[in-house]
């Protein structure tokens, strides 16, 4: 059976919730209806028209799409915008009411599975997972559609279901441009990212960590310490300056003090509420010396804080990183933890354990997570822009090496010259030289790192890491502005090369004994999923990043230091993402020991953690995968496994270089085909899309190359390679790669991702864009392409012994029905805008081009 048959059988809607099909009815009805009052009941049954043609498109055993074509074309210029928007609100309510069944499902039932293991409780007491928010700019929602979606799903919630309400939820997100017009600053980005911080994440926590002490009480275990975190927040927003001019020292510094402000206010809230609520008088005999003669001894020492946490809000708007004198702040949580654990033990030891298990034990779960920072701050920078600093100063202070300055040097004499700096007490920066301005930028952010000792910084990541010296020289940039902090430094190795290198660099810098001790016994290494899999294909991506652990953890483990690995994964397939769950279940044994430090990126920081009940979902998800992969790890691949695994990436890696780098027409295909040139025009984030200003694949970012072919619905970097790979190997090994399939997990995750994204692609519709946009050499181009993704399709088959997509979920191959009956209008809008805009570069065509590319990214969800 075909895919297309396979997905639009008559019967799959029965596979859908039934309160998720009325919720779905319910918030389109309405949609409707605020149409009709707008644009009037015509413009509504032309809408309906267009569905129902998209729909009989659909029906038979091949896609036709002429009919709904010729619709389209029918269409005044001046109703396309709307026409558009309608199908792109549909689907976007859509998500909310799929998060809003989600959310059901998590208040129903806990997904904390703690393995039975004499090691559970040693191994929570080092659990730590660390989720870092960053501002990749694949979400297309406006943050004030955002906040009028979350009250749309609130009042969907609501049992009393207020359709008053709901109507004019709809009515506000209908008659709002859902277009930015401006791309954002990367203070409104951080500014977003501490929205969700403060609407969710700070609301989940503490119902989180109660949901673990349950499931601990139920195993006859104690529960968490009150000042355990075993899981925390970092964010990128203000801090990545990879690529992106926008972000400067200015800025980080904005970012840092906001970040302790909104801090500082969200505590104060919390700490006014306990004021009022703690009127008792009974105190143990600590608080009591402590404030002295009071009749309410808990109000009189929260009054201290409230007044404490009040000038801490000041003063973070001074943007002044360096604290005040005396303790009139609160510059760490050492302070605020022990005031309020006083009050805690003080209410235990009074006999009021009940009062002191309510929001005081909640709040004290608040700042150890988030402490007085919020949430800490990622700074990420090039190797290649410290380079530049060494190579200038080297030719200022006319320090050579054979006539040549820093940048020209060997690796062998850069170290040398790096380790040497760092053991001189002499600083190498004069106060005041003539250096660049590019230098001086990362001159003045390490300044702004150093001014309050790290304090807020998580890390420094450095992007394209080759070798040990990318990692000294950052060191010593901060030891030169003044930080006495051992603030970890990440070198994040991104191609597939670099990732076969890694081992060797770590291995080498780990021998400089001045490093280790600088490491303190742990090395932070950050693998890079996205550049990766655009380099090499995602298949002989992911196997290049499976070897690098394994190596990395013997490299670490014969130093005698812990490895912390960092994974640096993408929403979208095409960028590493995937499930979290399986994703962890699936790396290296011993390679999780107990951390995990992840991106989440995107429009996946809505969907993953975008409420409360989502955020919960995420924790609980993240904290069982990671007990479940260090106390019950996968078993150690087989050599033949291995063996097989090598020769299928070898396979993809050729085939998929072969196409994007080889063919020198490629190119000139993927800009007429996609709408890579034209999605600069959405103002997705602050970040400009290519490294630099060259048409080729390798200065594009890996966001707009996956972003760009999911639009089209090739989804051609997530599976590219795998059809020169799979096929041959599923007939000559068939009985092996069903074993590993069954037996592997990190296996079992490629072809369960791959499956994933090939129910997504849909080769009609290719065809019918490259028809509308390419030339009839590239048309033949294109159905090579497609002929590609139906041998891997049909090898990813027969290796499951199955006759269709996504057999065993038919929950989600109704989804796809679904969503394809308002995305095909929309997909065939796009190409018909995409021909209109290139011939005229009209206004009223690139208007409603963006809400095309807009609608379809929500209607994936995963888009880049």
């Amino acid at each position: 059976m075909s895919k297309s048959s396979a997905r639009d059988t008559p019967d799959s809607l029965q596979h859908l919730d039934p309160k998720l099909r009325d919720d779905v009815r319910l918030l389109g009805e309405i949609l409707g209806r605020v149409i009709a009052g707008d644009r009037g009941v015509a413009f509504v049954d032309r809408i309906e028209r267009i569905r129902a043609l998209a729909k009989a498109a659909r029906s038979g055993a091949s896609t036709d799409w002429d009919a709904l074509s010729g619709y389209l074309a029918d269409i005044p210029a001046d109703e396309l915008t709307d026409v558009a928007r309608a199908f792109n609100q549909f689907l976007n309510l859509a998500n909310i009411a799929d998060q809003q069944h989600q959310a059901r499902r998590i208040e129903e039932t806990s997904l904390l599975a703690l393995p039975d293991s004499p090691q559970l409780e040693a191994t929570l007491e080092k659990l730590t997972i660390e989720l870092v928010l960053t501002a990749h700019p694949t979400e297309v929602l406006r943050r004030t559609l955002i906040q009028k979606y979350e009250a749309i799903g609130q009042a969907l919630a609501n049992p009393r279901r207020d359709r008053e309400a709901l109507e004019r939820l709809i009515a506000e997100a209908w008659y709002s441009d859902e277009i930015r017009q401006d791309r954002p600053a990367p203070q409104d980005e951080a500014r977003w990212g501490f929205a969700v911080l403060e609407h969710s994440l700070w609301h989940a926590l503490p119902r989180f960590m109660r949901r673990l002490d349950s499931a601990l009480i139920a195993k006859g275990l104690a529960p968490m310490p009150l000042d355990s975190a075993p899981v925390t927040f970092a964010t990128w927003m203000g801090g990545d300056r990879d690529g992106n001019p926008n972000v400067t020292a200015t800025v980080t510094r904005e970012v840092l003090m906001l970040a302790r402000w909104m801090a500082a206010d969200l505590l104060l809230r919390e700490v006014e509420e306990l004021h009022g609520s703690l009127s008792v008088t009974r105190a143990n005999g600590a608080l009591k010396q402590r404030v002295g003669d009071s009749h309410e001894p808990y109000r009189a020492l929260l009054k201290d804080v409230r007044e404490r946490l009040r000038a801490t809000r000041d003063w973070a708007e001074s943007l002044d990183l360096t604290p005040p004198k005396g303790n009139a702040i609160y510059f760490d949580a050492s302070e605020l933890r022990e005031a309020l654990w006083l009050c805690y033990q003080s209410l235990v030891d009074s006999g009021m354990t009940q009062i002191a298990d309510g929001p005081l034990r909640d709040l004290l779960r608040r700042v150890a997570c988030f402490g007085v920072h919020l949430v800490n701050l990622d700074i990420r920078q090039s190797s290649d822009r410290h380079t530049e600093v060494f190579d200038e100063i080297t030719r200022y202070l006319d320090i050579t090496r054979l006539g040549k300055s820093y940048g020209r040097w060997s690796e062998e004499a850069r170290c040398e010259f790096l380790l040497n700096e760092l053991g001189n007490r002499r600083p190498l920066f004069p106060e005041q030289w003539p250096c660049s301005d590019e230098v001086a930028e990362v001159l003045d952010t390490c300044a702004v790192i150093a001014e309050g000792n790290g304090a807020g910084i998580a890390q420094y990541v450095i992007s394209m890491a080759t070798a040990p010296s990318d990692v000294l020289s950052v060191i010593l940039l901060l030891r030169a502005a003044g930080l006495a902090r051992h603030l970890p430094v990440v070198p994040l190795f991104e191609t597939e090369a670099d990732l076969e290198a890694a081992p060797e660099t770590i291995d080498a810098l780990l021998s400089f004994p001045w490093y280790r001790e600088y490491a303190g016994g742990e090395q932070h290494v950050m693998i890079g999923y996205s550049d990766s899999a655009k380099d090499a294909g995602q298949l002989a991506a992911a196997w290049a990043q499976y070897r690098a652990q394994e190596r990395l953890s013997e490299v670490t483990a014969r130093h005698g230091v812990r490895l912390k690995l960092f994974h640096g994964r993408g929403g979208a397939i095409g960028r590493g993402g995937g499930p979290s769950h399986e994703a962890i279940r699936s790396q290296p044994p011993g390679s999780v020991a107990a951390s995990l430090r992840v991106t989440e990126q995107g429009e996946m920081i809505r969907f993953k953690l975008g409420t409360p009940a989502l955020a919960l979902e995420s924790m609980e998800r993240y904290v069982s995968a990671v007990l479940e992969a260090t106390l019950d790890p996968p078993p150690v691949p087989e050599p033949a496994w291995r063996e097989q695994m090598a020769s299928l990436a070898t396979a993809a890696l050729n085939a998929y270089r072969g196409v994007v780098r080889a063919d020198p027409k490629f190119v000139a295909l993927f800009q007429a085909l996609t709408p890579e040139r034209e999605l600069g025009s959405l103002a997705l984030g602050s970040r400009p899309a290519r490294r630099r200003q060259t048409q080729d694949v390798e200065s594009l970012r890996a966001i707009p190359w996956v972003f760009a072919w999911t639009q089209v619905r090739l989804m051609l970097p997530a599976w590219l390679g795998g059809e020169a790979a799979l096929p041959d190997a599923a007939t000559q090994h068939g009985t092996q790669m069903r074993d590993m399939l069954a037996r592997w997990p990190f296996f079992r995750m490629q072809m369960d991702m791959l499956e994933m994204v090939l129910a997504k692609v849909d080769t009609a519709l290719v065809m019918y864009y490259a028809r509308r946009l390419t030339t009839s050499d590239q048309q033949r181009a294109v159905s090579a392409l497609c002929e590609r993704e139906r041998r891997l399709e049909q090898a990813l088959l027969d290796l499951r012994n199955t006759g269709e997509l996504l057999a065993h979920d038919p929950g989600l191959r109704a989804s796809l029905t679904v969503r394809n009956t308002y995305l095909d209008p929309l997909h065939l809008l796009q190409a018909e805008l995409l021909a209109r805009f290139r011939d005229n570069n009209d206004e009223e065509s690139a208007r409603a081009l963006k809400v095309t590319m807009a609608g379809i990214a929500s209607g994936l969800r995963n888009t880049g």
